[in-house]
């Protein structure tokens, strides 16, 4: 059964691209650990294309943040790029094409998702997020 009480982890990350299996095994850990199996399926998507984005479009650090509240979690990347991401669009619109689908895919699965200019450590960069609910 899923926590009542909220808890929030951040996970610091390198920019190198074996960090994208990181943060999904540690996210996956993290979501077990907490009684959200449930969830771990769409997160682990999720964050993997959260993070990928970040790593792939920067040249600094990035950082996975998780967060549980009230039944919803949070699952964001920080990256060290601040311009805003190219909208998403349709996953059908897309085809065939090898990139552009991450945040199509974000906007598909998540209940909500969005981005924020954020400031880390003296960077500046951006916080693109979204947010799955439980069902449970």
């Amino acid at each position: 059964m899923p926590e009542t009480e909220p808890w929030e982890y951040t996970l610091y990350i390198p920019n190198d691209v074996r960090a994208v299996t990181v943060s999904r095994r540690t996210l996956r850990l993290i979501l077990t650990m907490h009684g959200l199996i449930g969830l771990v399926g769409t997160a682990e998507l999720l964050a993997t294309e959260l993070v990928a984005n970040a790593v792939r479009h920067t040249k600094g650090p990035a950082a996975l943040r998780v967060r549980w509240s009230a039944g919803v979690l949070r699952i964001g990347a920080w990256g060290a790029d601040p311009e805003p991401p190219e909208p998403p669009r349709e996953l059908a619109q897309l085809g065939e094409a090898e990139e552009g689908r991450g945040l199509a895919m974000v906007r598909a699965c998540s209940d909500l998702w969005g981005w924020q200019p954020l400031t880390r450590h003296g960077n500046r960069g951006k916080y693109v997020w979204c947010e799955l609910t439980s069902a449970a």
